[in-house]
């Protein structure tokens, strides 16, 4: 600690005095014409324990311990007065409020500068009081008033700014202020460190007392963890906070696609680049094989089925709830995690506030598969007729090749055509969307309006998502002790889409493998497709692409009706009872039509059919809360009962055969060959109980309790309900006197968690006998029967996931204040649902038990600098998830199992006990036989240039990335802003189905350029690629092996972003209250294995539970062009 021991050490100090006083003029004239963030005198805390000492010994020990500097004048501060401190990380008003109180000394910040004065000075304050001037005749209006919290405890050293000027000033001790205005009209901005910012009309008034509300982004942080809020300080699971914000960052109409990257531990994978398809998000890795792997979506307290749908302009805030401290408030249903979406309501500061934003995105093709053109097709195609006498016995002259179809080739047989088929089937895709957000508060009631359109195009021909969206709140004060809320959401969408898994008339795979050498369309107008052609080709039948995205109707429309009331009363101090009604209605019309004139092999004149879905869900709950502050002490507890309800029923129509094309689906009944219609009706639902208790003490040790009993009407009479408990527990290292004084650490704080959760995502019934119905043949004739179609099992429940979590989160004084979540957890998921092998003298090969488990064990790293000097912002986040998946159990015996999908050889991939889920399973490739191991080949049947394959199937890679992660970086100088955002992901494969079609069979269709520039020949016989042969001639010898298997890693620029801000003189000028406007790209570049041959190395072909990362020809994800702003007036 710096000492004034002798008077010499006085004379110096008392010299400083004399230069300051000077400078404080100077100081207060510049003060004049800027004001500063005072951001620094608010979160900077200090600690003290100094007995009778003088003044300027506090302040010397001040300015030691921190970047203050003080400026007074030895006449109006004695310094030489003794005083007695001992504060722990106070802020530096609040060991000036200690210091002067009882005196008449105040003081003002400048940046770090602190100045003091006494209160009968005449120095002016940072309004700038002007001296005495005959020529100026503005007329000056004088305001004061108070600043104070919701508890009316004054605000010392809030900022206080008439709006659009710099004309500002802070508030004193009492959080008093005086401020000089132009303009009795003006409005005040006042913000404070921790609280929400509110703008104050004056409309004439001079006397004002301003009540400030604490803000969710403030220096105490409360976070939603389900059924209410807790401080961040308390809780003791694993939850990561997402403002609505940072989800608007990027311009996306699809919720959960903003959620990429923001969230260690909760992998979103954009399998297709379609606007109607749906993200798959995974939160701390897959836990299941036959239930849904999706996490439980809970908005404004309801569960929301379809939350792709939901406008991301709406959501004010997510937050992912991870671990079973968090999770096991909702029981049954929280095995995948759960995520809280709140969304806006009404104003939050009296009057209206109307905003507006909109962007406009250019979608294309990010890039090009390597294909042949229509002379290398040709080259291919002869080559592989040329050896046929190699791989047929039966012939012993190779077929010659024509090129005499006079649509197709010139007198001299060269192509008339080459088309770049995907070119062709994909177009400059256009989006548009527009929010209006309407919002008022008046009195003790809030109302808000929220109006989305968007409308987005695929870049695939005729692929496109339309979405119309209003959501209407209400929020009143009833009395002291009773308040209302409402919610409505009304959403309706049209999806224009594709059939994707048509086989040989899938787009996705014909504009890959459509022969070059055919038109779009012929000179007369007709559509080509692979058989239109009159030489011996021997090509695979397949749909010319474009003719099938103009054509085929693939139609989804969606109406939903979402919402909730609830009423909150306040029985007690820290006592209220809410009780809530929620709704989610939706009914959905499939429109699917496929035209007679396509190569169409299960309809080939042509089909189509409607079908009808309605889905309704309903959900009651009532719960107390409790919210106590004791001396040393804090209780935050929940007490409830929840019921949910939900019931689906479905109508189809179909038929055939349909004499053209213009009736489409709208007249079934003109098919020559109608199918029976079909219906189907499943509901289930779940009892809940539900409690959760929170204890704080003295700020230092933490424990949480939670409990949910459920019973679902979706298992067996056995096992219908469950109890999932929890336990959470945290210690504040910070609060501790041994880091009590740090001036490095903000805050320590270690937590440990353990619970359980369950998983009832499994289709009603299942634990049922069912009955079926059919036909069969007796005595000659074919008659209607019934049939026992599944075994009932009493005894089946739910799959239950037990986790550990241990976590330790550290934030920082400094600047840049750093913040770090570091997690480890293990998750074991028990009694898997399975099918497991029983008698055939039952009847049946099986049937449906609680038999398996799953791990995953890993770590989430999260951590976030923020750095501002200034007009300077930084804030950089990154995100770190490690994943490692593992099958602990697969029933009785540890018996493999071979889910699916199955292609070419049978099962892609396979369940094994000490794998992970998603492995591939395949042969090895070995090479391609060489002419010296002919004798070798033919021992196995092979010849010289056909791949070389292991023996045995075994496990050739996995489709579960193990570490996944982003790095998001926002810059702010001046009015322009920044945004870089990074996602990668290591130690992943990615199985290539398309190489099947593209590589190792060749001639029957387009292929890669590798067919030529890497196959196998004589000349080149150091390849993975096989000899080209063709496939109607000789046959092919294609298998699942590890050449298809291709690294998985990658990095992506995911978005980046370039905004600018508009001055507030400029806004104010033509009469908004904001305005900005922006460019980004989405999706601007992928760094890649050069050994994987796709459009994408993120997302999957296949739906599959267990099938992520296989790749049968993908829906390219466009590289995407945003233009945008945002207003408020």
């Amino acid at each position: 600690m710096k000492k004034l021991s002798n008077s010499r050490g006085t004379e110096r100090y008392l010299f400083k005095l004399s230069l300051k006083m000077k400078l404080t003029v100077l100081l207060t004239m510049v003060s004049l014409f800027q004001i500063q963030a005072h951001t620094y005198s608010q979160t900077k805390k200090v600690s003290l324990d100094m007995s009778d000492a003088t003044v300027a010994a506090v302040i010397y020990e001040i300015e030691s311990l921190s970047d203050f500097k003080f400026l007074l004048n030895r006449r109006d501060v004695d310094v030489d007065r003794k005083v007695s401190i001992k504060v722990k990380k106070k802020s530096i008003a609040f060991i000036l409020n200690r210091i002067f109180k009882g005196t008449d000394v105040e003081y003002e910040v400048l940046q770090k500068q602190i100045i003091l004065r006494s209160k009968k000075g005449n120095l002016n304050s940072l309004n700038g009081d002007k001296s005495d001037d005959s020529s100026d005749k503005t007329v000056q209006i004088q305001v004061t008033g108070t600043v104070t919290d919701e508890a009316g405890e004054p605000l010392l050293g809030a900022n206080v700014i008439e709006k659009g000027t710099t004309n500002g000033t802070q508030t004193d001790f009492e959080g008093k202020f005086v401020l000089t205005l132009s303009d009795e009209n003006a409005t005040l901005q006042v913000s404070y460190i921790g609280f929400a910012t509110k703008e104050v009309p004056l409309n004439g008034a001079t006397t004002i007392n301003i009540t400030l509300e604490e803000s969710t982004a403030g220096l105490d942080e409360v976070v939603l963890v389900g059924y209410g809020v807790q401080r961040k300080s308390d809780v003791t699971g694993a939850v990561a906070s997402v403002d609505g914000n940072a989800i608007l960052q990027r311009p996306v109409a699809n919720a959960i696609q903003g959620l990429q990257g923001r969230v260690a531990g909760a992998n979103v994978y954009l399998n297709s680049g379609s606007p109607t398809a749906q993200p798959r998000i995974i939160i701390r890795g897959l836990g299941t094989i036959n239930s849904s792997s999706n996490p439980l979506f809970v908005v404004d307290g309801v569960v929301m089925e379809d939350f792709q749908f939901l406008n991301p302009n709406n959501i004010e805030s997510i937050e992912v709830l991870k671990d079973a401290s968090s999770t096991a408030i909702y029981g049954a249903r929280g095995a995948n995690g759960v995520i809280l979406v709140t969304t806006k309501r009404g104003g939050k500061t009296e009057g209206i506030s109307v905003s507006y934003d909109s962007f406009l995105s250019i979608g294309r093709l990010r890039k090009k598969l390597d294909l042949l053109n229509a002379e290398e097709f040709l080259e291919v195609v002869e080559t592989g007729f040329a050896n046929t006498p190699k791989y047929r016995d039966d012939v012993t002259v190779a077929p010659i090749l024509t090129r005499s179809d006079p649509l197709l080739f010139d007198a001299q047989g060269n192509p008339l055509y080459d088309t770049d088929w995907q070119e062709e089937a994909t177009r400059t895709a256009i989006t548009h969307n527009h929010q209006l957000a309407i919002q008022q508060s008046k009195g003790n009631s809030s109302v808000g309006a929220f109006f989305n359109f968007s409308d987005i195009e695929g870049i695939m021909l005729n692929n496109d998502l339309e979405r119309w969206n209003a959501k209407l709140t209400y929020d009143t004060q009833i009395k002291d002790w009773l308040s209302f809320g409402a919610n409505l959401l009304v959403n309706y969408t049209k999806e224009n889409s594709f059939q994707e898994d048509g086989g040989n008339q899938n787009p996705r795979r014909t504009m890959i493998e459509m022969p070059p050498i055919f038109p779009v369309r012929f000179p007369d107008g007709s559509w080509s497709n692979s058989r239109t052609i009159t030489d011996n080709f021997n090509l695979e039948a397949m749909a010319n692409p474009v003719h099938v995205l103009e054509t085929e109707v693939r139609r989804r429309l969606r109406n939903q009706v979402f919402g909730n009331v609830f009423f909150d009363f306040k029985i007690a101090e820290g006592l209220t009872f809410r009780t809530q009604f929620g709704v989610d209605r939706q009914d959905r019309t499939f429109q699917n039509f496929e035209p007679n004139d396509l190569i169409n092999i299960s309809a080939p004149l042509g089909d189509a059919s409607v079908l009808e879905q309605k889905v309704t869900f309903w959900q009651q709950e009532n719960f107390l809360t409790y919210n106590k502050s004791f001396e040393n002490s804090r209780i935050n507890a929940v007490l409830g009962a929840s019921w949910q309800a939900r019931d689906f029923f479905s109508f189809q129509a179909r038929s055939e055969g349909f004499p053209d094309n213009s009736l489409s689906f709208y007249r079934l009944q003109s098919g020559s060959i109608p199918d029976e219609p079909e219906s189907g009706f499943n509901d289930w639902t779940i009892n809940s109980y539900f409690t959760r208790v929170g204890y704080t003490y003295k700020d230092k040790y933490l424990v949480t309790l939670t409990g949910r009993l459920d019973g679902s009407s979706r298992f067996g009479a056995n096992n219908k309900y469950g109890f999932f408990p929890s336990l959470g527990l945290g210690w504040v290292l910070s609060e501790e006197d041994f880091l009590s004084e740090s001036s490095f650490v903000d805050r320590l704080k270690l937590r440990a968690s353990y619970g359980v959760t369950g998983n009832t995502e499994i289709a009603p019934y299942s634990t049922l006998s069912t009955v079926n119905t059919g036909t069969a043949l007796i005595n000659g004739q074919r008659v209607n029967d019934s049939f026992v179609s599944r075994i009932p099992n009493p005894d089946v429940g739910w799959e239950t996931t037990t986790q550990f979590d241990v976590g330790v989160e550290l934030s920082t004084n400094t600047n840049p204040r750093i913040s770090m979540e570091l997690d480890y957890y293990y998750k074991l998921t028990e009694d898997l649902l399975l099918n497991r092998p029983i008698p055939r003298s039952t009847g049946f090969s099986s049937i449906r038990d609680n038999i398996g488990s799953i791990s995953n064990r890993g770590t989430d790293i999260s951590i976030s600098s923020l750095y501002s000097k200034e007009d300077f912002f930084w804030e950089a986040i990154f995100n770190l998830n490690y994943n490692k998946n593992r099958i602990e159990e697969l029933g009785a015996n540890d018996e493999d199992i071979f889910p699916g999908p199955n292609f070419v050889s049978g099962s892609n991939t396979i369940l094994r006990v000490g794998e992970p889920v998603a492995s591939f399973w395949g042969l090895e490739r070995l090479g391609i036989w060489g002419t010296d191991q002919a004798a070798e080949a033919a021992a196995v049947g092979a010849l010289p240039g056909e791949a070389r394959r292991s023996a045995e199937r075994t496990i050739i890679g996995n489709g579960l990335p193990v570490w996944t992660g982003s790095f998001i970086n926002t810059f702010r100088l001046g009015q322009f802003d920044f945004t870089a955002d990074l996602q990668f992901v290591f130690d992943v494969d990615i199985l290539q189905q398309a190489l099947h079609s593209t590589e190792d069979r060749s001639g029957i269709a387009n292929g890669l350029q590798t067919i030529l520039t890497e196959g196998w020949t004589p000349e080149n016989q150091n390849t993975q690629v096989q000899e080209i042969r063709n496939q109607g001639t000789s046959g092919q010898n294609s298998q699942v092996d590890s050449r298809w298997v291709a690294d998985g890693s990658y990095l992506r620029g995911n978005l980046f972003t370039l905004g600018y801000t508009f001055p507030d003189t400029f806004v104010d000028s033509i009469g908004l209250k904001m305005l900005r406007v922006y460019g980004s790209v989405d999706n601007a570049f992928v760094i890649q294995s050069d050994d994987f041959q796709g459009f994408d190395p993120e997302g999957s072909s296949n739906n599959s539970q267990f099938g992520q990362n296989i790749f049968f020809f993908q829906y390219p994800r466009p590289r995407t062009f945003t233009l945008g702003f945002n207003l408020k007036f």
